[in-house]
């Protein structure tokens, strides 16, 4: 047990530093990609939900995409054929060779698999509202958008966020993917100490604590908002 305490002790003599560090990168990771694949989704159900046939036919492709290939795959894709179009760009002026960030390439595909998903939950939600709603914010003689954000909205955020919360917790977990294009997060941290220590089972075990303590973390916050977002219904 002594021998396993010093393994996970911060300084030198420990890990506990660089799996600090790999946790900050994984929670900057998730915070970062959640109001990307948001706002994404919520458009990409507004087009889905428009009566503009082009507009629903490409969110439909767009989702069809995302939903059906592999988020390794399409980490993949982001990070060496964004590689290879932002290079083929930047020739067309100068011979400098760009880099692509890892952290951006995560962000980035997480991000659209995470909008692809989001968006069914946002379109279920949209479905959940009543037409009469939309037609008492014409009859206020509200534009569009303020029906939008003063009626729809405050009773989309109710109705989709128990399935954006379910996303939240797949979005922290899928962070793990990052480890393959070279990015210091927690599981790679976590393989780089079992590769030194040859403790696979203490390191691991104490990355799944880990995850599952963030887990628990979301769930308490989850239900916070939860309430602020139901406070209306308390009341009456």
């Amino acid at each position: 047990m002594q021998d396993w305490l010093s393994l996970l002790a911060f300084g030198s003599d420990g890990w506990g530093d660089e799996l600090a560090s790999g946790l900050w990168l994984t929670v900057r990771l998730a915070v970062v990609t959640l109001p990307f694949g948001l706002a994404f989704g919520f458009c990409v159900a507004l087009a889905r939900n428009s009566s503009e046939p082009s507009l629903r036919a490409a969110a439909n492709v767009f989702t069809t995409i995302f939903r059906g290939v592999p988020e390794l795959l399409t980490l993949f894709i982001v990070y060496y054929g964004g590689q290879i179009a932002l290079q083929a760009l930047i020739g067309l002026f100068t011979d400098t060779y760009v880099e692509v960030s890892g952290f951006v390439a995560g962000v980035v595909a997480l991000g659209l698999v995470f909008s692809a998903y989001s968006s069914e939950v946002f379109l279920s939600a949209f479905k959940g509202i009543h037409a009469g709603q939309y037609e008492a914010g014409q009859a206020l003689g509200l534009s569009r958008y303020r029906t939008m954000r003063q009626i729809i909205l405050p009773q989309l955020i109710r109705l989709a966020l128990p399935g954006l919360s379910n996303l939240w917790l797949i979005l922290l977990k899928e962070t793990s993917l990052v480890s393959v294009i070279a990015l210091e997060d927690l599981l790679r941290k976590t393989s780089v100490a079992v590769g030194n220590t040859k403790e696979p089972f203490l390191f691991y075990f104490v990355a799944c604590m880990i995850y599952l303590a963030l887990s628990m973390i979301s769930s308490v916050g989850i239900a916070g908002i939860d309430g602020w977002a139901r406070r209306g219904e308390a009341r009456s």
